[in-house]
């Protein structure tokens, strides 16, 4: 029992980065559906029109918890921290534009449901914003 208890901590040790990257990217996602909902449903917005609003609220709340919880990155000059907070924009524009295409191409074109849209598009937003989180923007 101790021996199994042993390997499952040594197991989410290793796997530390990847755990933490799901549970705020799952609040990223929850942040993104949210403003997404508030923003076409309480407010009546277009849907392209609360994409980019989500996209906004939710990309400040990723950076804020990627940077201090994830990837533990402590920039020791303005000019490195000025390159991160570039490259994860950047980054994270390119994700904006896979989200809005695949809004559009599901709502518009397949007549998706705008929210089941919304749900597909988070889930190839956050798996190409990890890549490109780990392998970009906090590489150490």
């Amino acid at each position: 029992m101790i021996r199994r208890l042993d390997k499952l901590i040594q197991r989410i040790k290793r796997n530390k980065e990847i755990l933490l990257y799901l549970l705020f990217g799952g609040l990223t996602t929850l942040v993104n559906l949210a403003s997404y909902a508030a923003s076409a449903y309480i407010f009546n917005l277009d849907y392209k029109i609360s994409t980019t609003i989500a996209w906004i609220v939710s990309v400040l709340f990723a950076y804020f918890t990627n940077k201090r919880y994830v990837f533990n990155s402590r920039q020791s000059s303005l000019l490195k921290l000025g390159r991160e907070i570039f490259s994860f924009f950047s980054f994270r524009a390119i994700s904006y534009v896979l989200d809005i295409v695949t809004m559009i191409l599901l709502v518009d074109f397949l007549l998706v449901n705008d929210f089941v849209s919304k749900v597909i598009a988070n889930i190839l937003v956050v798996v190409f914003n990890y890549v490109a989180s780990k392998l970009f923007i906090f590489r150490k």
